[in-house]
């Protein structure tokens, strides 16, 4: 884990999150709308954001050969060029669907790529923020092959397969995954106490305080308390949710897009520990 980054807030100035836009995904036609939805809220955002993070999967699919990129996402990629450009900070996390980034996003427009969760400090207030993905307990198998998918070799290799057929075979993979996380319907709440990211904000919390635990990865809008004075949040997803965080230095909000209002937890909290 990193040391903290102190990021300082202006007065009448936020920090704000999202996560999981899986843009590619499922047909073209509907990304491009939840893209140009996703244009919209940072248009929104940008009149009073200090700092924006991204925290994985904002695309479905993503990798970076030496001289291409994945079609398409140009309107995202447009806008995050023009709020860098106006010098408004973007922070942006890796995802286990767009773990195959590389200095594209920095290089282009300044934006620092982040692979594991990272520590800050956001006014008063510290904060842990990562993806999410293959952290507590279980999973192995997704462990295992993150390991794989991680490894430099297996990048190298895959640069060898032409576009067409990689990034093709790439998709497949991904919408037969999602498939079968919805038949297992692991998007319901599981209760705190399975809740492996929830476990692990619990492990870290022993050995160092944040005040909040910003995720995504879980596909569910999450407020909930770590302890008495720590909170985890999961940032939900953009493809039927579209749920975002917003700190104003004193407090966080999940709110919904685009009413811009407080999200409505559907799962009620039965202790703090």
């Amino acid at each position: 884990m990193t040391d903290v980054e102190t990021i300082l807030l202006p007065p009448g100035r936020k920090a704000y999150f999202a996560s999981d836009f899986h843009l590619g995904t499922p047909t073209p036609e509907q990304s491009r709308a939840r893209e140009r939805a996703v244009v919209a809220w940072l248009d929104h955002v940008k009149t009073d954001a200090a700092i924006i993070f991204l925290v994985g999967d904002v695309f479905d699919f993503w990798f970076e050969y030496k001289h291409s990129i994945p079609k398409g996402f140009a309107r995202l990629q447009g806008k995050l060029a023009e709020l860098t450009d106006a010098g408004l900070p973007v922070i942006l996390f890796t995802g286990n669907h767009d773990m195959w980034m590389d200095s594209y996003f920095t290089d282009e427009m300044g934006i620092p790529v982040y692979r594991a969760p990272r520590q800050y400090q956001l006014g008063e207030k510290t904060f842990l923020i990562g993806h999410g993905d293959g952290l507590g307990p279980g999973d192995h198998v997704y462990k295992q092959l993150k390991k794989v998918f991680e490894n430099r070799l297996a990048r190298r290799l895959f640069r060898y397969v032409h576009p067409d057929l990689g990034i093709g075979l790439a998709h497949k993979w991904s919408r037969s995954s999602r498939a079968s996380n919805e038949k297992k319907d692991e998007e319901r709440f599981l209760g705190e106490d399975r809740e492996w990211l929830m476990q692990y904000c619990r492990e870290v919390e022993q050995q160092r305080h944040h005040d909040y635990y910003i995720f995504g990865h879980r596909h569910l809008p999450l407020d909930l308390n770590v302890t008495t004075d720590s909170r985890y949040i999961n940032l939900g997803e953009w493809v039927s949710a579209r749920t975002y965080a917003a700190f104003d230095g004193a407090d966080l909000h999940l709110l919904t897009w685009p009413d811009n209002q407080p999200y409505k937890m559907k799962h009620r909290q039965t202790d703090v520990r």
